[in-house]
């Protein structure tokens, strides 16, 4: 690992873990309290209240940090666009909820619009200011590769806008975005130093604004990300993804985000089809195991070390 990669992990673990401190009461002040929802797991009631939007400490840490050696790196840039493009979606959502005091935030056609913008000027930059190739790797096949012509692009919005939205469903417990989000950051970063690839420096700065960030919010949280964070972790899982060329990797390191949505959509499937009965006991699954008497950290945990398990699997893939 070079010395920049070292230092970027250093310098974003000290601005997320400074800033906590200013920020919070800040968020505190302006009353920026998570509103807990009554037919979710009653533990939960006491969460009211607690700060959201701490997805700024994130963005603020791995901004500054990339910013500093984008310019002798500037593979970083897409990963940068799009960890903060979708953050800014994210933040526009929660400013309206919680600052605005409109419970719905942005309407959903605004939301589905301003990630798919977002998208779409990542897709642009990527096929006409970069020579990265929308071929895929497939995992376990000895470095081969799928390319899928005209169905790259689709695809890329596809794979974008599933990772995001199940980065934001992950977002349910004290730490449990952050801690799986680290793990994966972990494993982009010993990927993109093994190949060169040249985005190690965001990687980086990834992992150490994860580690700061989980310092104020492992449990009991005193801030929650918001979907400030949480979008905006979704986008830099997503386009590392694809300057990477591994897209189908994050269908096996991201499998937390995989399972949350599809336990979101079962469970709306077949309340539909079966008259009102529940396949879950609540949806995303880390609520479920929470009404089954699971402890929150007990859960994060889990999940947490299926991750790194997946991340070790798709390592063995390369």
């Amino acid at each position: 690992m070079s010395n920049t990669s070292v230092v970027s992990v250093i310098v974003s673990f000290a601005i997320s873990a400074a800033a906590g401190p200013i920020v919070i009461p800040f968020l505190r002040k302006l009353k920026c309290g998570q509103t807990v929802r009554d037919d979710g797991p009653k533990t939960h009631l006491k969460k009211t209240g607690t700060p959201t939007m701490g997805g700024i400490l994130i963005l603020l840490s791995v901004v500054v940090t990339t910013l500093f050696s984008i310019e002798e790196y500037p593979e970083t840039a897409p990963v940068l666009f799009l960890t903060v493009g979708f953050g800014l979606v994210g933040f526009l959502d929660d400013y309206i909820k919680v600052v605005c005091r409109r419970s719905t935030g942005l309407y959903p056609w605004q939301k589905l619009a301003g990630q798919v913008a977002v998208t779409g000027v990542f897709a642009y930059y990527l096929l006409h200011y970069t020579d990265v190739s929308l071929a895929m790797r497939l995992p376990w096949t000895q470095g081969r590769y799928l390319d899928l012509g005209i169905w790259n692009l689709p695809l890329l919005f596809f794979v974008v806008l599933g990772t995001v939205n199940g980065a934001n469903f992950t977002d349910g417990l004290d730490g449990l975005a952050g801690s799986v989000t680290l793990i994966i950051a972990v494993f982009f970063t010993v990927v993109a130093v093994g190949s060169g690839s040249g985005i190690e420096p965001v990687t980086c700065a990834a992992v150490g604004a994860l580690m700061g960030f989980l310092l104020f919010n492992v449990y009991p949280a005193s801030v929650f990300m918001g979907d400030t964070g949480s979008l905006a972790l979704g986008g830099f899982v997503a386009a590392c993804g694809y300057m990477l060329q591994m897209p189908l990797y994050i269908a096996i390191v991201g499998s937390v985000y995989l399972i949350e949505v599809a336990s979101v959509i079962l469970q709306v499937v077949y309340y539909k089809c079966s008259g009102g009965k529940r396949l879950f006991r609540m949806a995303p699954l880390h609520h479920h195991f929470e009404l089954c008497g699971w402890s929150e950290t007990r859960i994060v945990a889990l999940f947490t070390i299926f991750t790194a398990i997946m991340c070790l699997a798709a390592l063995k893939g390369l």
